[in-house]
């Protein structure tokens, strides 16, 4: 059996913002017991992160060190159609990723005890953010 969903996500801008919540409910919503789902955000300068759920702290330190390794308005970037943090947008979702692929096991996403899923905003400005999820399995 294959089932897909999509849904949106409202940004405030730069950040992590949970979406385990909404693939577990749109999983519960498939009827898939045991498969493999792939979660795919559609857009190029926003990613998917499986990342530490108890302590935000961690997603803060990411977004640092993120901040450290492709600064806005580095001079090295041509690409400012859209701001200075535009083309840093497209190498912070390429160094990440665009997609997650994860377990099903007993009709839930078999994730580690501290593990979330997260849509990671790459763009200072809010936007809205396309996400799909596609389920295989029985």
């Amino acid at each position: 059996m294959v089932y897909q969903s999509s849904f949106t996500i409202a940004t405030r801008g730069r950040g992590t913002y949970p979406i385990a919540p909404e693939v577990q409910q749109r999983l519960a919503d498939s009827g898939i017991d045991t498969g493999i789902g792939l979660i795919f955000v559609h857009h190029t300068s926003a990613s998917l992160i499986l990342c530490e759920n108890a302590d935000p702290e961690v997603r803060t330190d990411l977004e640092r060190f993120m901040g450290r390794l492709v600064p806005d308005g580095d001079a090295l970037f041509r690409h400012v159609d859209e701001g200075t943090d535009d083309m840093p947008a497209h190498v912070r979702s390429i160094l990440t990723s665009n997609s997650l692929s994860v377990p099903v096991s007993g009709g839930r996403f078999d994730l580690g005890v501290w593990q979330g899923i997260y849509l990671w905003e790459h763009r200072r400005a809010p936007h809205r953010r396309r996400v799909t999820l596609t389920v295989y399995g029985d």
